[in-house]
């Protein structure tokens, strides 16, 4: 899913890098245009003079097609190199900490659910024990209730002797 997301951004940046290569550095036919006007203007005006100025900044434009272009978007596409290079290791370093933090809340789930399952042993074991000292205690109290009866019924015993009197 890292790399999907990873692949769309850099297909927007791509396209977005494509046209502002040509809205900056694509000048040809606005350059065109505009030298054919002025050397109409400055023939019929200024005359010679005006033409070597034309003749040299048409040297200049071709010297920037022909080098300084080339070499703008060399240095352009090794940077966009670089930073694709850079992207790719920020996604994968993203991942490798999305799946960390997976990992270690699965542990953390997984110990959660035994330390659950431990205390309702313990529970159970616990409520077991309150059952048999329940029990205990219902047995001392039937024998404790026994005993007391037979006292009592020896006492009426003795009781029915003094009576007699």
């Amino acid at each position: 899913m890292c790399l999907r997301e990873t692949i769309h951004v850099l297909e927007k940046f791509l396209s977005d890098l494509g046209e502002i290569h040509s809205r900056l550095l694509d000048h040809r036919p606005v350059i065109q245009g505009e030298t054919r006007y002025f050397v109409k203007e400055f023939e019929e005006k200024r005359g010679l003079r005006e033409m070597r100025v034309l003749e040299n900044l048409k040297n200049m434009i071709h010297e920037t097609n022909e080098h300084t272009l080339p070499k703008c978007r060399k240095t352009m596409q090794d940077n966009l190199n670089q930073v694709l290079q850079r992207l790719q290791a920020a996604t994968d370093s993203v991942c490798r900490l999305q799946q960390r933090e997976q990992e270690q809340k699965k542990i953390y789930n997984d110990h959660i659910i035994a330390s659950e399952n431990q205390h309702i042993i313990q529970w159970e074991d616990f409520m077991k024990e309150q059952h048999n000292k329940q029990a205990e205690v219902d047995e001392e109290h039937r024998k404790a209730v026994e005993r007391l009866k037979e006292q009592y019924a020896e006492m009426k015993k003795d009781l029915g002797k003094f009576s007699t009197f």
